[in-house]
C-alpha cells in the first residue's frame, strides 16, 4: 500500500519554498553554489548554502538552539498548517517523527570545544545535546507536542531516504496515522575537512557523470514531508504517494561501493518489487550522481543494468551540493516537485555537466534542459541514495490521479 506524501516544506541551495526550489530546480539553475573561504585552510570551496534569513527557536528552546534545528524550523513552519489539521485529526500520540540527519550540532559543538582550547572552558550556552543524533526529531516532537514516536537515523547519505522507509512501515504496521519525516543537515568544518582528507572534494562546481570530474560539492538543507495512509487534500499535491523503496547492504568498504553496483541493483530491484513495477515503468531516475569516480562507475553499470533500454535520468548533485544525510528526503522531494502542481511545464530536472562522457562506461539517457515528462497519468519517478559503509536505497514516487 502507498503512503502518502501530503504537504512538503523545503529550503536548500536552490531556494526556500516550493515554488522557489522547482523553478531553480526544473531551470537547472547552479547560481545557489558558491566558493566560500574558512571551511578547509587554505582552500575555497564550492558550497551549498542557504541564503534564506532561518527563524529563531521558540521561546523555551534556547537549549535546542543550532542553525541544523533552525533549518528544520524553516521546513516545518511552511506547513505548519496542514501539521496543525493533522494533529487535530489523528491526536498528538498518534503522530510521529522520523528525520535522517548526520551533522545535527556537530558545528556549534565543535565552535565551543576551540572556545575551551583556547579559554579554558565551554561558552555558557554550551548545551551537550545540541550535537545528539537525536537532537532534530527530539526538538520537533517537543515543540508541536507530539507524542507518537520520535527519532533519526544516521546511515551517512542514505539516512532521509531511510527515514522515509521507516516512516511507511510505522503507518502500514498502524503504529501512527501520520509522520513527520525527512532529512535536515547543515554545513560545518568537520564534514568539510573529513570529505576534504578523503580527497573526495572538489574545488569546482561537481560535474557527475563526466570523464572530467573530480568530486563532491557539500551543501545543507531540510526537507520535511507529512506522510499519512490516506490522502490529505492540500495544495493540489493529495495523489503524490511513496509507493515503494528498497535497500541493501553490500558492506564491500568503509568508503568505497561494490564496483559494479551489485548493492545498488539490488536496491532499485527490491524498490520495483514493492511498488509492483518493472523497469520500464520508470519515467525518470533521480541519480545520486555524486560525481566521485567510484560513485559515477558503479552507478552507471547499476542503471545500465537495471534500463537497458534506458532512462531519463539527473544529478541534482550541482544544482543543491551534497546534503549528505539530508540527500535523500531532498531528492525525494525533487521528485514531488517534478510531479506536483509546482511544476506547470512538466518538465524533468536537467543535468548539468559539461558534457564530456566517460567512454569506458555505459552511456546513460541524461536529461537535457527543456525536457519535457510526457507521460499526463501514473507517472512514476525513482531516487537513488548511496552511502559509505555500502548502505544502498531507492524509492519510488508516483502520482495517483
Amino acid at each position: 500500500m502507498p503512503s502518502y506524501l501530503n504537504a512538503l516544506g523545503i529550503l536548500c541551495a536552490l531556494g526556500n519554498g516550493k515554488q522557489a526550489v522547482a523553478d531553480a530546480l526544473l531551470a537547472g539553475d547552479t547560481s545557489g553554489m558558491q566558493a566560500q573561504d574558512g571551511w578547509v585552510a587554505g582552500r575555497q570551496l564550492i558550497v551549498g548554502a542557504v541564503d534564506a534569513a532561518l527563524p529563531a527557536m521558540p521561546a523555551g528552546f534556547a537549549a535546542a538552539q543550532s542553525r541544523n534545528n533552525q533549518l528544520l524550523l524553516a521546513a516545518a513552519l511552511q506547513i505548519e498548517a496542514p501539521i496543525r489539521e493533522a494533529i487535530a485529526r489523528y491526536g498528538a500520540a498518534r503522530i510521529g517523527v522520523v528525520l535522517g540527519t548526520s551533522t545535527s550540532g556537530i558545528h556549534e559543538a565543535s565552535q565551543s570545544i576551540a572556545t575551551w582550547q583556547r579559554d579554558g572552558q565551554l561558552p555558557a550556552d554550551y548545551r551537550y545535546a545540541q550535537q545528539e543524533m537525536s537532537a532534530p526529531a527530539t526538538f520537533l516532537s517537543d515543540w508541536l507536542q507530539l507524542g507518537g514516536p520520535s527519532y533519526c537515523l544516521s546511515t551517512a547519505c542514505t539516512s532521509s531516504a531511510r527515514a522515509l522507509l521507516s516512516a511507511h512501515r510505522l503507518l502500514q504496521q498502524g503504529v501512527c496515522d501520520a509522520v513527520l519525516v525527512g532529512g535536515v543537515d547543515s554545513l560545518c568544518g568537520l564534514t568539510l575537512n573529513g570529505f576534504t582528507a578523503l580527497e573526495a572534494v572538489s574545488s569546482e562546481l561537481c560535474n557527475p557523470f563526466s570523464a572530467n570530474r573530480r568530486g563532491i560539492n557539500i551543501g545543507e538543507g531540510a526537507a520535511l514531508f507529512l506522510m499519512t495512509r490516506e490522502p490529505m487534500t492540500r495544495d493540489g499535491s493529495a495523489s503524490i504517494a511513496l509507493l515503494g523503496g528498497g535497500a541493501s547492504s553490500d558492506a564491500h568498504h568503509i568508503s568505497a561501493p561494490q564496483p559494479e553496483g551489485l548493492g545498488a541493483q539490488t536496491a532499485m530491484r527490491q524498490a520495483l518489487s514493492s511498488a509492483g513495477l518493472s523497469a520500464a515503468d520508470i519515467d525518470y531516475l533521480n541519480l545520486h550522481g555524486t560525481a566521485t569516480a567510484h560513485n559515477d562507475a558503479m552507478e552507471s553499470l547499476a542503471v545500465a543494468a537495471l534500463f537497458p533500454a534506458g532512462v531519463a535520468c539527473s544529478s541534482s548533485k550541482p544544482l543543491s551540493g551534497h546534503t549528505l544525510g539530508a540527500a535523500g528526503a531532498l531528492e525525494a522531494a525533487f521528485c514531488w516537485l517534478t510531479l506536483s502542481p509546482y511544476n506547470a511545464g512538466r518538465l524533468l530536472p536537467p543535468h548539468r555537466w559539461d558534457a564530456v562522457a566517460d567512454s569506458p562506461l555505459p552511456s546513460l539517457q541524461l536529461v537535457k534542459p527543456g525536457t519535457r515528462l510526457e507521460k499526463s497519468h501514473a507517472r512514476r519517478l525513482m531516487s537513488n541514495s548511496f552511502a559509505f559503509g555500502g548502505s544502498n536505497l531507492s524509492l519510488i514516487l508516483g502520482d495517483l490521479q
